[in-house]
């Protein structure tokens, strides 16, 4: 049976991406703050963990509980305040950075240690990057800034994997309907601005899928999958 963790799976694209690979048949292992709403996951082969990504001992703890690991799809994150940059606090920075990056670099950081001294040696690390890593918002200073440090660090680690045989590729996702776009989708209405193009998580489900099944000898270097009439194509 092959085996992947998941962050940030409690809710939105982690809590459809787990569902997914579960009715797959893949033992799961589910990470996120809230252990009520990752008890609500109910199969045979989910394993919880609550813990936050941001500390280094629960992070450790929850890889080191899990054992063999073939995937791990590095999805926690958040988009912080939506404004100009002179209103966003340092308190506020340094939480986007604190999940999305710090975050990312331990659960990177843990799967790297489990699947070099694993036997067999290898696995997969996807990072969940985002189209604010090519084109981003406006107001979104904090996220766009740390999922341009999620680009780096998947290719950082896509290099250093290749003497262990772990390979690593980003997927970055434009307007899936997750809690988040919904929230700012609620913002433009108020704003009275036009609803944005979306599509479902369950494509999403279905990208990260394809990108973990693929065999050792191929990857999925950068993805990008996107509501089809959004405007990341086009100039104004």
């Amino acid at each position: 049976m092959k085996s992947i963790i998941i962050t940030g799976a409690s809710s939105g694209i982690g809590r459809v991406t787990a569902e997914y690979f579960l009715a797959q048949g893949w033992r799961v292992g589910l990470i996120a703050r809230r252990a009520d709403a990752l008890a609500e996951v109910v199969h045979d082969n989910a394993v919880l963990l609550p813990c936050d990504v941001t500390d280094e001992v629960a992070v450790d703890a929850a890889f080191a509980e899990f054992g063999k690991l073939d995937v791990l799809f590095n999805n926690a994150g958040m988009f912080g305040p939506q404004t100009s940059i002179d209103e966003i606090s340092l308190k506020d920075w340094q939480q986007v950075v604190d999940v999305n990056l710090t975050g990312m670099f331990l659960c990177a950081r843990a799967a790297f240690g489990q699947m070099r001294h694993q036997t067999p040696q290898g696995g997969r690390i996807i990072n969940n990057g985002s189209i604010s890593a090519h084109t981003p918002r406006e107001g979104s200073t904090c996220y766009t800034a740390t999922k341009h440090g999620v680009s780096g660090l998947t290719k950082t680690l896509s290099l250093d994997g290749r003497a262990f045989g772990i390979a690593c590729g980003q997927i970055d996702i434009g307007n899936a309907r997750t809690d988040m776009v919904v929230n700012l989708e609620k913002k433009r209405a108020a704003q009275g601005l036009d609803p944005m193009p979306s599509m479902s998580v369950d494509d999403v489900a279905r990208s990260v899928f394809h990108m973990a099944s693929l065999p050792s000898e191929a990857n999925v270097q950068s993805m990008m999958v996107m509501a089809t009439t959004m405007p990341h194509i086009g100039r104004g």
